[in-house]
């Protein structure tokens, strides 16, 4: 760091992304991206935006808004769009949290979330998941708190049914509960049809994962109006053109196409599904995903050996050497051939374990 760097962000511990080697050619499991590529449609709309490079994006994303409108069928005023879902995350944090209006979220769980309160001096709780990854909805009723679930949670893939959502949404009516649906596309319930009910209720969302768009950088959230009008604010004071014009173009192709975004998505489910079976009958202990990753550990060998393991095979999942998920990793789901190719690996692995010596003690 040089000297010039503010004190008050000196000690901010940054977000680390998974790994982008450029070694070798990898199958690419870390990143939780669709091993699918954009449709055509798509990056022609892209294409042609690009022709008008020069000019500035529209400030108010309108074509985007009234496309994620039309789509999960509320009003424009209700869609924010922004780079990407981390943007949105950040400006919740922003608007929703202080010195005084703590923020709380699972133990285990989307990493960005300390670093957003560290970012902006904003105090915290880590609330623990229970031994099985899961949460108790108990920990989140009736808190002083602004919320923060990601459903799935990652990296655990567990997700809470929207009965539960309506629960804790109720239950804390003087406190934004912010709920990031990122994976929600490979199998859970969507809150966003709760908006309308609930003031309090703040949904995000991304084209990441389901859409094929992770490069695109484009998130959005639900809200109602006022909430939505709180995030504006903050959007048009510190980057109006958020939203590049192509990137924005890419969205709306998309959603023109998003019948086929779901069949992928139920593509994705059926390899995940597949593959998990295929990891139980070789001794893994796994969440039950509903997101586009899997969450597995084996007794016999450590998380950090699975995955050295698999990275000397050309194989990248994402593993975190802390605490109570030490021992586990985080296994993106690719297309059914890739999903194979893991399989065998891992066998291999194991195999070259069994050689060495017995099962080892999982703590």
């Amino acid at each position: 760091m040089s000297r010039y760097f503010s004190e008050a962000y000196r000690r901010l511990v940054p977000y680390v992304p998974g790994e982008q080697p450029k070694d070798m050619r990898y199958i690419k499991l870390n990143t939780n991206e669709s091993p699918f590529p954009p449709f055509a449609s798509v990056v022609e709309a892209a294409k042609e935006a690009a022709e008008h490079g020069e000019l500035y994006s529209d400030p108010e994303c309108l074509s985007i808004r009234r496309a994620l409108a039309e789509r999960y069928g509320v009003d424009t005023a209700e869609v924010l769009a922004t780079n990407g879902s981390d943007e949105a995350l950040n400006f919740a944090f922003m608007a929703y949290c202080s010195k005084d209006r703590p923020a709380a979220f699972p133990d285990v769980t989307y990493g960005f979330y300390p670093v957003f309160a560290e970012l902006h001096g904003i105090p915290y709780r880590e609330i623990p998941l229970k031994d099985d990854f899961s949460v108790d909805p108990g920990d989140y009723t009736g808190t002083d708190e602004t919320l923060f679930l990601a459903n799935p949670n990652a990296p655990t893939g567990i997700a809470l049914p929207l009965s539960t959502i309506r629960e804790i949404v109720a239950s804390n009516p003087d406190r934004v509960v912010v709920v990031d649906e990122a994976y929600v596309d490979f199998g859970a319930e969507s809150a966003v049809p709760l908006i309308r009910e609930f003031d309090n209720l703040l949904v995000i969302g991304t084209f990441s994962k389901s859409r094929s768009l992770a490069g695109a950088r484009l998130g959005f959230a639900f809200g109602n109006r006022e909430l939505i009008r709180d995030l504006d604010t903050l959007r048009n004071s510190t980057n109006p053109y958020n939203v590049n014009r192509m990137t924005m173009a890419a969205g709306v192709a998309s959603l023109a196409a998003d019948e086929i975004n779901r069949e992928r998505c139920a593509v994705v489910a059926k390899n995940r599904d597949d593959c998990a079976a295929k990891l139980r009958e070789m001794g893994f202990e796994l969440t039950a995903s509903k997101a586009n990753f899997l969450f597995a550990r084996h007794p016999a060998v450590s998380g950090e050996d699975l995955y050295l393991g698999l990275r000397k095979r050309g194989i990248l999942v994402r593993h975190w050497n802390r605490g109570r998920i030490a021992d586990w990793n985080r296994i993106t789901v690719g297309t059914a051939e890739q999903m194979d190719a893991l399989c065998a690996a891992v066998r291999g692995i194991l195999d070259e374990t069994n050689e060495k010596g017995g099962p080892r003690e999982v703590l």
